[in-house]
């Protein structure tokens, strides 16, 4: 095969890889009963003017398996710290002493779960989506090839089924890892 179609190939699984990649990271901030500091990943604080995440601000530690401590280095910053985690869409009430918050996860109602597991396959079916359209991508610039003339008939069909066969790869792993997720989160 020629150095466009290794190209071709080269730039699919790196895009597959990202879709992949971002699933894992969904699913770092989904909780399931237990404390987990991924959950603060996303929430920024407003540290003089500048939008910072928590991990930036404090050690983020879990004490017990549902309590989360975030002990904030710049003491005068506790407030905005808990404020942001108000407001953040987490869905849990920080407390804090003076020195330490207090992240409390309380245990999951069955309902509960089955709208977290419902939110896993969600995330999966959009990372399985986006690498259709890697698949298609990929697809449309070996058709654009055949078409130039830079792709014999018999070249085009054996690209087309290694590209279909990088995506049912990809597919699978997606599948598996939410597989994984569910489990998780039906766990009592």
């Amino acid at each position: 095969m020629n150095e466009m179609v290794d190209e071709i190939f080269s730039n699919c699984k790196e895009d597959l890889e990202k879709a992949y990649l971002h699933q894992q990271n969904e699913y770092l901030v989904i909780r399931a009963g237990r404390a987990n500091p991924h959950i603060l990943d996303k929430v920024m604080v407003e540290y003089y003017g500048v939008p910072t995440p928590i991990v930036q601000m404090g050690t983020v530690t879990v004490s017990e398996a549902r309590i989360l401590n975030i002990n904030v280095w710049d003491a005068s910053q506790i407030k905005n710290v808990e404020k942001a985690i108000s407001q953040s869409d987490i869905g849990i009430t920080p407390t804090d002493d003076g020195k330490t918050i207090r992240l409390v996860f309380p245990m999951l109602t069955e309902e509960r779960r089955k709208e977290i597991v419902k939110n896993v396959k969600k995330i999966c079916e959009e990372t399985k989506v986006a690498m259709r359209n890697v698949r298609r991508d990929a697809l449309d610039m070996l058709k654009s090839m055949k078409k130039d003339g830079e792709l014999s008939e018999d070249e085009y069909a054996s690209s087309e089924k290694e590209v279909q066969k990088l995506i049912d790869k990809y597919t699978d792993m997606a599948d598996k890892l939410a597989e994984d997720k569910e489990e998780e989160v039906m766990k009592v």
